[in-house]
């Protein structure tokens, strides 16, 4: 499975919200873009606490939902954007149904594995300027994903993005949202993701204490 980086997409932290700094606006970057453990360089994350580091070192949104949203809330100048939702992989045809946790891609030179699925915070409904985006990502599972690097590399834009591996099969990035975003695992599925090695710590921690 082939799919085409239509962007690399990096930003700085700018002033958000009165005090309060974001990077989610990214911006495509042209020529070879490093991919090291921590993610592109250069890329900067606002709150280190919350977003970045090594199993958040690459983000994508599917371009694929840019269009959904579209018929959600109208026209807006970060749809047109790449990196308008923070991802820096402009990528399509590729969904959460479609990516398991643990799956591996060659992206240019480098080599990325999928972690988690992204967790939506405020700063979404802030940046398009419409209450209700968070619950709505909540509700479809249009969620994004997170890369954590194995083997760094180089990527430019028009390299490919090329699934060389599955992780746990299972485990969509679909299913996980939905299981420990959403609130709607059972006790059963608490009890796998607490043990699924390729998922992230953190959420492998989060399922841990839910299935207590």
């Amino acid at each position: 499975m082939k799919h085409i980086v239509e962007a690399i997409c990096t930003g700085t932290a700018r002033p958000f919200n009165g005090a309060e700094l974001s990077a989610i606006s990214k911006r495509p970057r042209e020529g070879a873009v490093q991919v090291l453990p921590d993610g592109l360089a250069p890329d900067e994350q606002a709150d280190r606490s919350v977003h970045g580091g090594a199993e958040m070192a690459l983000h994508l949104y599917p371009l694929d939902h840019h269009a959904w949203w579209r018929g959600q809330i109208g026209n807006h100048a970060a749809l047109d954007e790449p990196g308008g939702f923070g991802s820096n992989l402009a990528v399509a045809g590729l969904t959460e149904d479609m990516v398991h946790i643990g799956d591996r891609f060659r992206l240019g030179t480098s080599l990325i594995e999928v972690s988690q699925p992204r967790q939506p915070c405020w700063k979404i409904d802030h940046r398009f300027g419409h209450k209700g985006m968070v619950a709505r990502i909540v509700s479809t599972g249009r969620c994004g994903w997170y890369f954590r690097v194995i083997e760094s590399g180089d990527v430019t834009a028009g390299d490919s993005l090329e699934r060389v591996a599955i992780g746990a099969a299972e485990w969509s990035v679909a299913r996980v949202f939905q299981a420990l975003v959403a609130g709607k695992a059972t006790l059963e599925e608490l009890a796998a993701l607490a043990n699924l090695a390729p998922l992230s710590p953190e959420l492998r921690a989060k399922a841990a204490v839910k299935r207590k």
